[in-house]
């Protein structure tokens, strides 16, 4: 009886153990950080700085093609292509190193790529007149930034998992110039904006709700047609509103940059990245879809081919490890009539712009042409 006694008594604790590994796995997603990076985004050292040149740690982030923001504590930078070294070594990369935007970067500190190469505000960081506004949102007041142009087609940016209301003005110079009103959303848990009651990120599910307090927003004051723009969980977002917000019909296109279109494989990514086991991954979904209250069907029902009736634009790419770029291949493919997809390629988590500015633009401008 004993002996029977002790086991029941160890698995009881190793399931115990599994459950709160399963627990913390699941932070990763569910208390994602606006603005830290995620756990799949690698950190690299500052070697040495020299006139427009920076040398980091090698590693397939430090090797990407195109622009990218570089964070650290208390520093940002933008750092552009990768250089030929005058004495290349096997340990490091040398990239152009475009601007500090504020703070120091010496040599030993430990930064991070980010798809953020403005920080601050619109009028600070790209010269654009801008007012800061506050949409009423069921939990309160989300702060927002409104970049007025001369058309009725507004656009309202919702950025995703780690980023902040900076990362859509990436664009934000591009869409000012074809004239187009700009509102880039702050949501709950942003700072500045509500707190979710149980402080968790909830992948769209909640939040976009605040998205359709922003499309009443924009219809409120002036909007005839709304283009929802999202990066990530805020592409997630408006897919959701645009299929359930009680003004949909006003809602004119989609335009989808990185989408989680399956909250099962996100999650299991940034658990993995925090090297949880293998065979603990599906206790992290478990406990994420318990502590937020996710369902498997709520996502895929709202990518669901049938419920697409706005010109969508998708754009992503094959080497995203944290929202599978096959889900959005094949919603591509299944409603080939009203979705274009833009494939980019050696492209992380939400920054398919940064490695081809060019051709996002580009697609992006004859996707928008026809809803202007």
């Amino acid at each position: 009886m004993r002996t029977v006694t002790a086991a029941a008594s160890a698995v009881a604790a190793v399931l115990a153990a599994g459950v709160a590994v399963g627990r913390m796995a699941s932070d990763a997603a569910l208390k994602a950080v606006p603005g830290r990076p995620l756990p799949t985004e690698p950190r690299l050292t500052v070697h040495a700085t020299a006139a427009g040149r920076i040398s980091l740690t090698r590693d397939l982030a430090s090797l990407r093609p195109g622009t990218y923001g570089l964070a650290g504590d208390g520093a940002h930078a933008v750092v552009g292509t990768v250089l030929e070294a005058p004495a290349p070594s096997p340990d490091t990369v040398v990239r152009r190193l475009e601007r500090v935007t504020h703070g120091t970067l010496e040599p030993g500190d430990r930064v991070w790529l980010t798809p953020n190469l403005y920080v601050g505000h619109p009028n600070a960081a790209l010269g654009l007149d801008h007012a800061d506004v506050d949409v009423p949102g069921e939990l309160g007041s989300l702060p927002a930034w409104f970049v007025a142009g001369a058309r009725d087609t507004w656009v309202i940016t919702v950025h995703g998992l780690g980023a902040t209301r900076e990362h859509p003005m990436n664009v934000m110079g591009f869409l000012h110039r074809r004239r187009l009103p700009v509102l880039d959303l702050a949501y709950r848990g942003d700072l500045g904006a509500p707190r979710p009651p149980d402080g968790l990120n909830h992948l769209g599910e909640t939040e976009w709700h605040d998205v359709d307090a922003a499309i009443h927003y924009a219809v409120r004051h002036g909007a005839r047609r709304v283009v929802l723009y999202g990066w990530s969980t805020g592409a997630t977002m408006a897919l959701r509103a645009a299929a359930h917000s009680a003004v949909r019909d006003r809602v004119c296109g989609l335009v989808l940059d990185s989408p989680v279109l399956s909250w099962e494989a996100t999650l299991r990514a940034l658990a993995a990245a925090r090297r949880t086991p293998d065979l603990l991954l599906p206790l992290a979904v478990r406990a994420a879809q318990g502590r937020a209250g996710l369902h498997a069907d709520r996502v895929t029902g709202t990518a669901d081919p049938a419920r697409l009736s706005v010109p969508t634009l998708l754009i992503h790419g094959p080497d995203d490890v944290v929202a599978p770029w096959e889900f959005s291949r094949r919603l591509a493919a299944d409603r080939a009539d009203r979705v274009a997809l833009h494939t980019v390629r050696r492209a992380p988590h939400g920054a398919m712009w940064n490695a081809d500015p060019h051709g996002y633009e580009e697609a992006l401008r004859r996707f928008l042409t026809p809803l202007m």
